[in-house]
């Protein structure tokens, strides 16, 4: 649609160019952000999303190990306790071994 006033025809033909230099300025913006962001990311030894989740499945893993580990552990230990635990008979038969023996002279 043109106008019969070359001033209007010239200013939209700017205004369209001007909303074309910012569309292209607003892009170059976002990709030099953006590469900015990851040299700075990488700078800071940032791990990447999939290190991190990978790290976190094996610790996971390893604490419910672990958790397992720790109830074997306990319950070995109550059968080692009952195991070593001395009934009466053989209290009385430890006590009388250890009991000296006199000896007439």
């Amino acid at each position: 649609m043109q106008t019969q006033n070359p001033i209007l025809d010239d200013l939209a033909h700017l205004a369209t160019g001007a909303a074309g230099v910012v569309a292209g300025l607003k892009g170059e913006v976002e990709t030099q952000l953006r590469q900015r962001f990851e040299r700075w990311l990488t700078d800071m030894d940032m791990v990447p999303r999939e290190e991190f989740d990978a790290v976190k499945a094996m610790a996971a893993k390893a604490r419910t190990e672990q958790e397992a580990m720790a109830e074997r552990l306990s319950a070995l230990e109550a059968r080692l306790a009952k195991l070593e635990r001395p009934t009466g008979r053989a209290k009385a038969g430890k006590a009388r071994a250890s009991k000296p023996t006199s000896t007439s002279g």
